[in-house]
């Protein structure tokens, strides 16, 4: 099905000094909004940014059929913007919506939405190197009933906001043995509202502890490393970069897969499967380095200084030979088209 998405005028920038402005806080000028009513869409148009009317009845503020994306968009070293990876992100956003029963986006509509509204605002897109435009999908249920059942009407949207450095130091995380962030046959590898919602607690009881992020482990074990607060965790040890395997309770993420993917690349030796916190005390205690961060596309690569596991903290190795550096560099260098971009991931927008 074709769609035809209308587009405003270029509004004058709101905004000149991005670099201050904390992360997700300032809107660009414009917006995407698409209805889905009567089995079809409509409206598809790049308006100004404004508040949404909504109904109280709105099933989303009752039954949590929410989804969203996190996107990125890059300035380029000759001057063009490149939108990272559309098509793994629709991939991901569309079967995170089968999960939630709501409806599929069409891949044009997805891809055009997004790539007109990074074009329309593309003045936004920082030029500094740790800089970056945050692009939102997203997705809501806005049929107003009161009653548990599936929405019949929609509104999916598009927003963005610069962003940079989202953590700006090595982090302190805590093994979490109570608390779960998803169970198998749940929804862990749907990017929904409940699942970030359902993590504040813990994580919030971890800050309190003197902790920045909780490493969740599995639901039936309380053992097996899954995430790491809301990015993907990953290990170097005996010189194995090794991640979770994508068993149905965590996130297919897709700065993990970009960094896999690297890894793999530059010919390092690549592991997806469970890992133990027990593994971890075995190598601290061995007196092996452990590098350990996280991966995720609003931190990128998150290094991870302490690990608290029980009662006892263990640091890792945080040097500046540390393989996340390595990998986040060449990830940085493929977006900035420092690099040839051999993955075939970045999505220029045509200049006018």
């Amino acid at each position: 099905m074709e769609h035809t998405i209308a587009v405003t005028t270029q509004a004058e920038r709101k905004v000149t000094d991005t670099k201050s402005l904390p992360f997700g806080k300032v809107p660009t000028e414009h917006m995407f909004m698409a209805e889905y009513r009567d089995g079809k869409w409509h409206n598809a148009q790049v308006v100004p940014f404004h508040e949404l009317t909504l109904s109280p009845l709105a099933l989303c503020l009752h039954y949590g059929q929410t989804v969203f994306e996190g996107m990125k968009a890059f300035a380029m070293k000759d001057g063009n913007v490149n939108v990272f990876r559309i098509d793994k992100h629709y991939d991901r956003f569309n079967k995170s919506l089968d999960r939630m029963c709501m409806p599929r986006v069409p891949e044009k509509l997805f891809r055009d939405a997004i790539m007109q509204l990074v074009a329309l605002d593309s003045d936004w897109v920082p030029r500094d190197e740790d800089g970056s435009l945050y692009v939102r999908p997203f997705m809501i249920a806005t049929e107003d009933r009161i009653g548990v059942k599936v929405s019949d009407e929609y509104l999916f949207m598009v927003v963005a906001s610069p962003a940079f450095q989202y953590y700006t130091k090595p982090l302190r995380v805590k093994v979490e043995t109570t608390y779960i962030r998803s169970a198998a046959g749940g929804t862990g590898t749907a990017k929904c509202g409940g699942n970030y919602g359902g993590a504040f607690y813990p994580t919030a009881m971890a800050r309190e502890a003197g902790y920045d992020q909780v490493l969740w482990t599995d639901a039936l074990h309380h053992e097996f490393i899954e995430e790491s607060g809301t990015m993907n965790a990953m290990f170097c040890i005996d010189g194995v970069l090794i991640t979770p395997e994508l068993s149905g309770t965590i996130l297919d993420g897709v700065t993990r897969d970009s960094l896999l993917a690297i890894a793999r690349a530059k010919g390092l030796k690549v592991e997806e499967r469970q890992i133990s916190y027990n593994e971890l005390v075995d190598a601290f205690e061995a007196g092996k380095r452990v590098v350990a961060f996280g991966a995720g596309t609003a931190a990128v690569v998150a290094p991870i200084e302490i690990i608290a596991i029980g009662h006892k903290e263990y640091t890792c190795y945080t040097g500046p030979d540390a393989i996340m550096y390595t990998l986040q560099k060449e990830l940085l260098d493929i977006r900035q088209g420092l690099v040839p971009d051999v993955f075939k991931w970045n999505n220029v927008i045509p200049q006018p």
